[in-house]
């Protein structure tokens, strides 16, 4: 069937709550030189798994993260005329929904895709455009979702690309939400590199601005605001009790420009507080007009009219207000929440301010104030991106941004785990809010110990989940800043030094590897012992840039030394010395000597049949290596 037309116009972890301690250790733990070697292994293991164009039972995809809405109302022009479209023969590629901010595109869009569903032949996608990070973690949970195949050098947004342009996807809509920013989509990278160009599918943009969907879309429908009738109908479904209220009703929404995002704040004020609409008429009336002028004069939103930015403000100073007034755990988790990603938080990310039971009060607060919204899985939440801003600025009037942005950097440095592939669920799900929460957006703002702390063991999960470039950029930060403020000998300096040579070398930049490498070993062999865990770990690795780079002897010279002094200070078992002992086994290998090749793996392989499974991955990267030579 050919895309669609319009025919109108318009896994269980445990939190590393010592990641302080752990990252002074190069090594990180005693199994790190393994976990080099066997992560892109488990990778592959993990994804290489045949994907089928649709479930085991046959039936269409359906990876929509938000429930239907029952409380929608009118839009029957707009939703005819996409229903009609999904079902016509010759028609475009591709549509944008474009309105202003609050006018309910997402929420046509959520209708549109419920109604896809129904369509026995269509698979219904959705990824997020909010920002970079939001896109790459959308794309990372459909290709697990899908079980696509993806090796360790491949993006899972290029993943998703290439399965929405083959046969094997079948007929799909996929709808690109909050395609707002220009730079985001368009620039060389950006999200529109990634989205099909081809294939038996529709892509459905929502977007704030004309120049992203005439960018992007073959037809445009614009969503305007409510109808008096239509937003009467959207208020009664929020607030039955309302109906007796006739003339307040009218002047409220009048004064609410008929926007349904101002509508439904309010909607959730009155509901939550009892309030009746009369009384909330009233507190326009008594506003802070300066206050209402603070939160509204810095969004960006150039689609929106000046009564509709008051409008909106207006309703959200309101409920902040009371927020602060009636619950201060309620109000810190707003302002935790401005400084991270508005889209898909977790709720395990969260801190648990004073107790358990305060913060699921809090929490149930903003659900109350419809600030939050709860998606089908119950476990993430997500904000609207103008209460995001909002929110924001809310903060940024008060002058708390430096103090809140740094309780958010301490409790995401506690919480974020390691680059330990089974804590990979964990981190997956924080790693936006994480990049999001350090990214440097003032001028001459600076990363302190913290930052540089989230930022390293960032860089490190990234490197694990293949975004190479995005870690080598990271990493690349983190030790510019160390290098002006701590000595060059200091642990943790040295440590994402070491961490930033592993990313060159996974991007292709082995010269820069081995020259960072050689310093580094250079600098700990002047402070620590031969037998030091972080001098072997960088020697080792500096033994496989070597190798990299065609230093073949250097290598083999290098790692028969680790592998010396780990025979005589490791158990012959020890996960460190077995690694070693591999590593070597790879360099004589590439250096011609097969006898010496051959003699260690064997010796590596009885090791490990004793005290490993047959399955395991370290056991049968050696076996492959073994079967190679023999």
């Amino acid at each position: 069937m050919a895309p669609w037309k319009l025919l109108c116009t318009g896994a269980t972890t445990k939190v590393c709550e010592n990641a302080r301690d752990q990252r002074r250790d190069v090594s990180h733990n005693q199994f790190r030189d393994q976990n080099i070697i066997n992560q892109g292994w488990m990778r592959d293991i993990h994804y290489h798994l045949p994907h089928p164009p649709a479930r085991a039972d046959g039936a269409p995809h359906f990876l929509v993260p938000f429930p239907e809405n029952k409380r929608f109302v009118g839009r029957e022009n707009i939703l005819r005329c996409l229903k009609d479209g999904l079902s016509d023969e010759g028609c475009a590629r591709s549509i944008a929904i474009v309105g202003l901010g609050g006018v309910g595109k997402t929420q046509v869009a959520l209708k549109i895709a419920y109604h896809a569903r129904t369509l026995t032949s269509w698979s219904v996608f959705w990824l997020s455009a909010l920002s970079m990070a939001a896109f790459e973690q959308a794309c990372t949970e459909m290709v697990e979702r899908l079980r696509l195949s993806t090796s360790r050098t491949e993006e899972t947004k290029q993943v998703i690309k290439g399965y929405l342009e083959s046969s094997a996807s079948g007929q799909w809509l996929l709808i690109v939400d909050n395609a707002d920013d220009v730079a985001t989509l368009m620039e060389p990278g950006g999200v529109y590199t990634y989205l099909p160009k081809n294939g038996d599918g529709c892509i459905l943009f929502t977007t704030r601005t004309m120049e992203v969907a005439q960018a992007v879309a073959d037809d445009i429908v614009e969503l305007e605001e409510m109808s008096e009738v239509e937003a009467k109908a959207f208020l009664q479904k929020l607030l039955p009790s309302s109906s007796a209220e006739e003339e307040a009703i009218t002047e409220l929404l009048r004064r609410l420009t008929y926007l349904p995002l101002a509508i439904s704040q309010a909607a959730a004020y009155m509901k939550r507080n009892k309030t009746p609409v009369s009384k909330y008429l009233s507190f326009f009336h008594n506003a802070d007009k300066e206050a209402i002028s603070l939160l509204s004069r810095e969004f960006p939103d150039r689609t929106w009219y000046s009564e509709s930015r008051h409008a909106v403000a207006m309703t959200w100073l309101i409920s902040f207000e009371q927020i602060q007034k009636h619950d201060e755990i309620a109000a810190e988790l707003l302002a935790f929440l401005s400084q991270i990603e508005p889209r898909a938080v977790p709720e395990s990310m969260l801190p648990r301010i004073r107790s358990e039971d305060r913060f699921v009060h809090a929490v149930g607060t903003l659900y109350g104030y419809a600030f939050l919204y709860r998606r089908q899985d119950g476990e993430m939440m997500d904000m609207h991106s103008l209460v995001h801003l909002a929110a924001q600025e809310w903060v940024r009037n008060g002058g708390k941004t430096k103090s809140v942005k740094r309780n958010v950097v301490s409790h995401l440095a506690t919480v974020f785990q390691s680059d330990d592939w089974v804590n990979r669920g964990v981190w997956r799900k924080y790693m936006p809010h994480v990049l999001k929460a350090i990214q440097v957006s003032e001028e001459g703002a600076r990363w302190e110990e913290e930052e540089c702390e989230l930022g390293y063991w960032a860089g490190r999960c990234l490197q694990v989940e293949g975004r190479i470039a995005e870690a080598v950029e990271l990493l690349q930060h983190v030790v510019k800043v160390q290098e002006t403020t701590l000595a060059e000998n200091h642990p943790s300096r040295l440590a994402s030094q070491h961490e930033l040579a592993r990313a060159y070398q996974a991007n292709g930049q082995v010269k820069e590897a081995v020259e960072l490498l050689q310093h580094v070993v250079k600098v700990q062999e002047t402070i620590l012992a031969e037998n030091h865990p972080d001098r072997l770990a960088s020697q080792h690795a500096l033994a496989i840039a070597y190798q990299a780079n065609g230093q073949v002897e250097e290598a083999v010279e290098l790692l028969q030394y680790v592998v010396k002094v780990r025979e005589t200070t490791l158990a012959e078992n020890h996960p460190s010395r077995l690694a070693s002992q591999h590593t070597l086994a790879r360099a004589y290998q590439a250096n011609g000597q097969v006898e010496e090749a051959v003699e260690l793996l064997q010796h590596v392989l009885y090791i490990k049949s004793k005290i490993m499974a047959p399955a395991h991955p370290s056991r049968r990267v050696s076996e492959r290596l073994l079967e190679q030579l023999v």
